[in-house]
């Protein structure tokens, strides 16, 4: 059996998150601790009580994120002597979910990994003013579909497929008025509904050019080794080794698709039969399902998760 572990994005955050983990086992506890010292702030109370209207801040949520996957990952090595090296033949996450994919396959030390996102969060709230940009989920629409309504409705603004996530499950960003005529237009097509997401700027489109770039400076001040197994990488869907390969693919990925339905596949082609989701909720073992029913996965988030996983 070929498996990978995978890490979630944003929209995975919960006030309580990770907090069970802390309260069980010291490896995770430990984790919390590195990244309040990293980041100089204390981001786990934020995230044990809220309030949930700081937890979703993007520059919070980001390094949140990382963290409980990170705890995931130590309590797994600490409890269960399970290296990641020896048990997984890739790493991969999605959108801020690579930084923890990083991470967990030490390219990143984990206080470069938290003050990287805390950056990336607050670059990508900068890039674009509040209310300004929208992103919305096209249900029904393959990739090339909504690329196609993404490019009719722009009309000399920015319109892109931000995230391809899964058969029937694309998300489009850019410019608020341009977004609304794309769902407009999906419906004018027949396709069953477009909802809008519930985010503070337009990711993964042209608009975050501002923060690629500050992601290209705070990336080159980093030490970066090579993964222990190689991440397949957002936006090329391939599998990737290279520290300079690698940054050069963080900056890309800031106004790039994610291209996780490709991921996925491109794991499966390799051999990947099991994926094993490490970090809050479980929507890319969701995904999983809807990409490939052939693939199983499993979601690790809570120490009842954890030793059942371990024992297994």
């Amino acid at each position: 059996m070929s498996r990978a572990i995978v890490f979630p994005g944003q929209g995975s955050q919960a006030v309580g998150m990770g907090r069970e983990l802390a309260a069980a086992f010291t490896a995770a506890r430990h984790v919390f601790q590195e990244v309040d010292e990293a980041l100089k702030q204390s981001l786990s109370k934020i995230m044990w009580e809220g309030p949930e209207s700081d937890l979703v801040l993007t520059e919070n949520a980001q390094p949140a994120l990382m963290a409980v996957s990170m705890a995931v990952i130590r309590v797994l090595d600490e409890q269960g002597g399970w290296k990641l090296g020896d048990k997984a033949a890739f790493v991969a996450g999605h959108s801020l979910g690579e930084y923890s994919a990083l991470a967990a396959a030490g390219t990143f030390s984990l206080g470069d990994a938290a003050r990287l996102l805390k950056i990336r969060g607050q670059a990508m709230q900068k890039a674009v003013p509040v209310g300004e940009g929208a992103m919305a989920a096209l249900l029904g629409a393959d990739l090339d579909a909504a690329r196609e309504i993404a490019a009719a409705a722009a009309q000399g603004q920015v319109c892109e497929a931000a995230n391809d996530n899964a058969p029937g499950q694309v998300v489009v960003s850019g410019a608020k008025a341009a977004v609304e005529r794309a769902m407009a237009i999906a419906a004018e097509k027949g396709f069953k509904r477009s909802v809008l997401l519930p985010v503070s700027a337009p990711f993964h489109c042209a608009l975050m050019q501002p923060a690629a770039d500050a992601m290209a400076r705070a990336l080159e001040e980093v030490v970066m080794k090579a993964p222990v197994v190689p991440v397949v990488a957002n936006v090329t869907a391939q599998p990737v080794s290279d520290p300079d390969e690698i940054r050069r693919l963080l900056v890309a990925q800031v106004t790039g698709t994610v291209r996780w339905r490709e991921c996925v596949l491109t794991m499966k082609g390799l051999g990947v039969d099991s994926l094993v989701e490490a970090g809050a909720g479980k929507v890319l073992a969701g995904l999983a399902k809807r990409i490939d029913k052939e693939i199983s996965s499993v979601s690790l988030q809570t120490p009842a998760d954890l030793d059942a996983f371990l024992k297994a």
